[in-house]
């Protein structure tokens, strides 16, 4: 008999949906490639400069991700207060060197580290933290 751990879920998930909240006080969802580490109770998300989510972020840090199991038959959620890095100017500066971070534990190596930060200053690049608060979920699957 095994006991679903919605932690796992979310560890496991490169799929995801972010709620914000708007100013009007109705969520924003928007779908992302989250990373989440356990150990440290902290979600990553690289997101983009001047999006309503960034936007609604900046303004109210209050957020909660979803993620769902391949087959749809469990989920998680994680919400917190998030807190943004970036964007940043300088391909070598502290904001790009997080996203650097980031991916490193996300996905391992990039093929070439000059043009991922070319890319992450040019694109606007943000990295959102989620400190981690309440873990939520369920599987429809019987333990």
């Amino acid at each position: 008999m095994t006991t679903f751990d919605p932690h796992a879920l979310l560890a496991e998930s490169r799929l995801g949906i972010l709620a914000t909240i708007r100013k009007d006080g109705r969520p924003q969802l928007s779908p992302i490639l989250p990373f989440y580490d356990r150990e440290a109770g902290t979600i990553y998300v690289s997101m983009t400069e001047g999006r309503a989510k960034t936007a609604n972020l900046r303004r109210d840090p209050r957020a909660a991700i979803e993620v769902t199991s391949a087959d749809g038959r469990a989920w998680a959620t994680a919400d917190g207060d998030a807190t943004l890095i970036g964007p940043g100017t300088d391909p070598h500066g502290p904001e790009v060197e997080a996203l650097v971070d980031y991916y490193r534990r996300a996905a391992g190596e990039h093929p070439n580290w000059d043009e991922y930060r070319a890319v992450m200053v040019a694109d606007r690049r943000v990295l959102l933290t989620l400190q981690v608060t309440h873990v939520y979920g369920q599987s429809l699957i019987p333990d």
